[in-house]
Formats: structure tokens, C-alpha cells, sequence
């Protein structure tokens, strides 16, 4: 294992984070078998009292697994320079079979805390907590994901050896590889585009449509329109967008884009987009409960909100890309 700051500390929050959940399984247990805001018991006086403790406890970890994804990526990074035929946080990830898994389920912990946070955030508004049960059941399905991520974050770490030869990104994004990334690549550049832009405009369209006016089926689209934006955004940058930022027509590593040789022009993309994908989606997933009517207007109020962080984050997104095309010197339309 290669002790580092960044490492030490990613492990620490997979850990403690693991530990605060398993600590407050008992009362979601509790909640979910007994919580009656219609009864005036002494149980009931006492489960509401400690609901605000345990959801500060759950929202904290929360907000450490969203900051533990970005410093993730950025420590795959820098991480890079230690391995042999490593350029990247590509080269870094391959070390080990560990690599690319803990890098996905830290990417699924980080789109679930958001989901998390947007419940409570309502549940909490309501007078009769309508989503308790829902969020605290949530909470336990959770589990089995924070226990997995530290599993593989300590894999990962642990067998990182200074000596092994990894392989490069050009390895796996090159258009004669055989896996989907590869396949996403080898997309005809004009196609690819108009699927970018058409995806991400839908999008973007759709959230500002919900923000004016925040309803069911707006918000059902919202949620629809911002994966499939996000979809549209990550292919796009593995078809052409990242070639522009090489200057260079063969090389479409989605993480090279990160280093400091690029000017980290890679987070003022995928920041903006995470953000507004996760807002999008936490817009859809509220409107399934806009019919509880202590919730329908904390809802609207939020729903609304959230679809106009997913239109900025996106509009930014979009807006970042096509200034990088503009300003690139490669030419891949006539």
C-alpha cells in the first residue's frame, strides 16, 4: 500500500462512514417498525427528538462520500506519475483489478447521497414527515454499498505496488479496443455531435420548462432528460470533445483531460455535469411523492429548484465544451 494524505483520508471517510451507518441501523429499524406520528406516546415523543440527530448524521456522511468522489478521481490522478506506463488516472486505475470498481461504486455512493439529501431535505419540511420510513429504509439499503466501496478502496490500496507496469489510457480508448468505451469512441464525429448537443439541449430544455412550471410530468422528464443528458455528455467527450482538447485525432482518454499538462480543463467540465445530473434526477425521483398533500408544495418549491441547477449545470457544461471545440485548432468537420 502507498501511504498518502489523499489515500489515509478516503479511507477514513469510507470507514467512519460505514461505521456512523451501521451505528444508526438500529434506530432506522426502530423507525421503520414503529414510527406513528398520529400516537402521542413516550416511543414516539422519543423517535422524533432523535430523527434530527441521526438525519444530521446521515447527511454529513453524505456530504463526505460527494467530496470523497471528487478527491478520488483527482488522487487517481496524481497517483499516476508513480506506475510505469501510467498517464493518466487510466494508468493509475489499471494497476490492479480493484481500480475501475472502487472508482464506480465511489460514483454510485456519490449520485445515492444526493438522492439522500433531496429526500430529507423535504421529509424534513413536512409536518408529518410523510418520508421517514422511505429514507431511513434507504439508509439500510445503503449499507451494503458503503461496506462494498471500502472493500474495494481497500483492495485497490493495499495492493498497489510501486514496481508493477500498468497499462495506458490509450489502451483502453483507442478505437481498436474491444470494450464499450472503445466502441463509444469510434463514433463517427458528426453523429456524435449532433447527439451531444441534441441530448444535452433536450436537457437543458426540459429543466427550464419544469422550472417554469413544476409539475408531475415535467418533473418525470426532468429526471429522464437529465440521465440521458448525462449519457449524451460522457460519450460526447469520449467521441470528439476530448479530441479537441488534444489537438490530437486519435486520443480520447476522458481522464487525461484532468492533469495540469491540460490546464485542468477536465473539472470545469465534469463538475458542472455531475451537478446538474444529479440534480435532474433528484428532481424526477421527488415528483413520485407530489401527491402526499403535506409535501406537495415543499415539493414543488424543490423539485423547481433543482431543475434549475440541473438547466445552469448543464447550460455550463454545454457552454465550457464549446468554448474548448471553438478555441481548438483541430479541424474534424469540413
Amino acid at each position: 500500500m502507498i501511504f498518502q494524505p489523499a489515500i489515509i483520508a478516503l479511507l477514513l471517510a469510507a470507514g467512519i462512514s460505514l461505521f456512523m451507518l451501521l451505528a444508526a441501523a438500529p434506530f432506522a429499524v426502530r423507525v421503520i417498525r414503529h414510527w406513528d406520528v398520529a400516537s402521542g406516546s413516550e416511543r414516539q415523543l422519543q423517535l422524533e427528538r432523535l430523527t434530527y440527530l441521526f438525519s444530521t448524521l446521515v447527511a454529513f456522511v453524505c456530504l463526505v462520500q460527494i467530496l470523497a468522489a471528487l478527491l478520488f478521481v483527482f488522487n487517481a490522478d496524481k497517483m499516476s506519475v508513480m506506475f510505469v506506463g501510467a498517464m493518466c488516472a487510466v494508468g493509475a486505475l489499471n494497476v490492479n483489478a480493484f481500480g475501475f470498481p472502487a472508482l464506480y461504486a465511489q460514483l454510485a455512493l456519490f449520485f445515492l447521497a444526493t438522492l439522500w439529501l433531496a429526500i430529507n431535505h423535504v421529509d424534513s419540511r413536512a409536518r408529518d414527515y410523510p418520508l421517514v420510513r422511505l429514507k431511513y429504509g434507504l439508509l439500510l439499503a445503503a449499507i451494503p454499498l458503503f461496506a462494498l466501496s471500502l472493500y474495494l478502496q481497500l483492495q485497490y490500496f493495499l495492493g498497489l505496488k510501486a514496481d508493477v507496469i500498468t497499462s495506458c489510457c490509450g489502451s483502453m480508448f483507442s478505437e481498436q479496443a474491444s470494450t464499450l468505451a472503445s466502441e463509444v469512441s469510434a463514433l463517427p464525429p458528426k453523429p456524435a455531435l449532433i447527439g451531444f448537443y441534441g441530448g444535452l439541449c433536450a436537457a437543458i430544455g426540459i429543466s427550464i420548462w419544469h422550472w417554469l412550471r413544476p409539475r408531475d410530468g415535467s418533473g418525470y422528464l426532468t429526471g429522464i432528460g437529465a440521465l440521458a443528458g448525462f449519457g449524451a455528455a460522457l460519450a460526447g467527450i469520449l467521441a470528439f470533445v476530448s479530441l479537441y482538447i488534444y489537438e490530437h485525432p486519435h486520443h480520447h482518454c476522458p481522464f487525461c483531460i484532468l492533469k495540469p499538462d491540460y490546464a485542468y480543463q477536465g473539472y470545469w467540465l465534469y463538475i458542472p455535469l455531475f451537478t446538474g445530473a444529479a440534480a435532474g434526477m433528484s428532481a424526477g425521483v421527488l415528483r413520485l411523492f407530489s401527491r402526499r398533500p403535506t409535501l406537495a408544495p415543499i415539493i414543488n418549491i424543490t423539485s423547481r429548484a433543482l431543475a434549475g441547477v440541473a438547466a445552469v449545470g448543464f447550460g455550463l457544461f454545454l457552454a465550457v465544451a464549446t468554448l474548448m471545440i471553438w478555441r481548438s485548432n483541430l479541424i474534424l468537420l469540413d
